[in-house]
């Protein structure tokens, strides 16, 4: 991921961004405003600290879930916001199409077989992997041009499902 990835260095020193703006990653609608989405924040004192995230980043959650014990990774496709220093951002490189990061690792099997060599587990359940090192693992990704078509046709069939859901 080396390759396609960098991590982001980028805080809210200068408090831009509030507790209004900070961000979660959901394994099911992927990055989200914590207030919009869970009806408050679990902000901290201080969101100086933490990470800004632009549209397009690609951020990873160290948090295991039931299906993800590694965590997961998710694209940015909404506002610019902010995250806790439990995660990772990564600013995509110029040969990446960032929303096809989070296609491929949207297999729970590919996500955890990426994962499992990079991580060590904590005595209290927590991922010991550095941002930079989470990144250390092979992919195998089409050309740029093949990634935004691969990225359009999985958007097209996700819109299908909505439109059929609400049916």
């Amino acid at each position: 991921m080396i390759d396609y990835l960098e991590v982001s260095k980028l805080k809210n020193k200068d408090e831009a961004f509030g507790k209004e703006d900070v961000l979660s990653v959901s394994g099911d609608y992927g990055v989200v405003n914590q207030i919009e989405f869970q009806g408050r924040s679990f902000a901290g004192v201080s969101v100086a600290p933490y990470g800004v995230v632009d549209t397009g980043d690609v951020i990873y959650t160290k948090s295991p879930l039931k299906s993800n014990p590694y965590g997961i990774i998710k694209t940015n496709k909404g506002k610019p916001g902010i995250v806790s220093t439990l995660y990772a951002v990564y600013k995509p490189l110029d040969n990446v199409y960032s929303e096809f990061v989070q296609i491929y690792f949207e297999q729970d099997a590919r996500m955890n077989n990426y994962m499992h060599p990079l991580v060590n587990k904590g005595a209290k359940n927590d991922m010991k992997v550095s941002d930079e090192n989470a990144l250390k693992g092979e992919v195998c990704f089409p050309s740029r041009d093949e990634q935004i078509k691969i990225s359009e046709y999985f958007a097209k069939i996700d819109n299908l499902i909505t439109l059929h859901q609400r049916e």
